[in-house]
């Protein structure tokens, strides 16, 4: 079946489409990648609409920004699909299924609340192709954590590779999520702590540069030890898995008073340090890392993992034949697909599910 995913993430970027072959328990073949950047004036909107909804109680609820950046999301995704298509040369009639994930503007597992922006019956009208959506509802509705949902493919590529167990998969996004994998042992998964998001927005209010490119301005600072380990000191990272977080559970840590370099390379450690705290909760220490998302472009963040999880080996999912950026439109592929089959995506040890549940919103055109 191919299915064509979508993912826009914490960071806030951009949208990455992928295409895959698959039938929902293995990947057959990976197709071509794309990706939609947001604008300044796309991505200061959706902003000011994770502002606002943390004021929701009601996760259909669409107050004032939320519903100018719902359509926007919805418009962005419908556009990514079109340009995709128009550029690779793909039918319509050749997707089965547009797996969409929207865009997280709140996730309050505690309180059984989660909340995706994004229309999926709009975009299956408007793209001609079924969409599933809204695929961390029902884990939350059951008392999961709604996050993380890729482990399941994370499995699928690690059959395939030949490297030592147990393997830690990370993908670096707004959010950090790591997937621990031991041959045939149960899946264990949980947010580690914070990605990009703490580093993008420190630099975004300090220099208005969106990120700190190529960990650049981490790799002139000095870390700060002390604000470290104030913030290492937060009960998340006492917790066992599963656990998950919103983008802006550490909002309230104020990294104001560091100056610029200093504060690139705090939050940078930060990072890699809320990555090496959740070790000890494993029932062994990985012995081969693969990091994704945005964070596997950041040689910085790539050396202070390396030195913080050593002696496991660290490397890229580019290193290892994966698409770093790609890796999570391709798992809302391969999980839309899942959903069709009625395979669950989400575990008691991924989410803290009662059980092995399926998910999703079906829309058809």
């Amino acid at each position: 079946m191919r299915a064509l995913g979508l993912m826009s993430g914490t960071s806030l970027d951009g949208i990455d489409a992928a295409l895959i072959e698959t039938d929902g328990e293995r990947v057959a073949r990976f197709g071509p990648v794309g990706y939609r950047p947001y604008t300044d004036g796309e991505r200061d909107l959706l902003h000011r609409a994770l502002a606002a909804a943390t004021a929701l109680s009601d996760r259909a609820a669409r107050p004032g920004v939320l519903a100018e950046a719902e359509a926007l999301v919805t418009q962005a995704h419908a556009e990514a699909v079109e340009d995709f298509l128009r550029a690779h040369a793909i039918a319509r009639r050749d997707i089965a299924v547009v797996g969409f994930h929207g865009q997280t503007v709140l996730h309050r597992p505690a309180r059984r609340l989660t909340v995706q922006i994004g229309d999926g019956a709009a975009l299956a009208r408007r793209v001609g192709v079924p969409v599933v959506y809204d695929l961390r509802a029902a884990d939350v509705a059951a008392g999961g954590q709604g996050a993380p949902l890729v482990p399941v493919f994370h499995r699928a590529l690690v059959e395939k590779l030949h490297r030592p167990h147990p393997i830690g998969v990370l993908n670096v996004g707004g959010v950090a999520n790591v997937s621990y994998i031991d041959g045939a042992a149960d899946l264990i998964a949980c947010d580690t702590g914070p990605g990009n998001a703490l580093i993008d927005d420190f630099m975004r209010a300090r220099s208005g540069a969106p990120c700190d490119r190529d960990g650049a301005t981490a790799a002139q600072g000095r870390i700060d030890e002390a604000w470290l380990a104030g913030a290492l000191a937060h009960p998340f990272f006492a917790a066992p898995p599963p656990k998950s977080l919103d983008r802006n559970a550490f909002a309230s840590l104020d990294a104001s008073g560091l100056a610029l370099a200093e504060g690139a390379a705090t939050l940078t450690a930060f990072t890699a340090a809320a990555v090496a705290a959740v070790v000890p909760h494993l029932p062994r220490a990985p012995r081969f890392w693969i990091v994704a998302g945005g964070g596997a472009r950041n040689p910085t963040l790539m050396r202070m993992l390396a030195a913080r999880l050593k002696p496991a080996t660290v490397e890229s999912a580019q290193g290892v034949g994966w698409s770093s950026d790609a890796i999570e439109a391709q798992a809302f592929a391969f999980l839309a697909v899942r959903c069709l089959n009625g395979l669950p995506i989400t575990f008691p040890g991924t989410t803290g599910a009662p059980r092995p549940m399926t998910g999703g919103v079906l829309a058809r055109p």
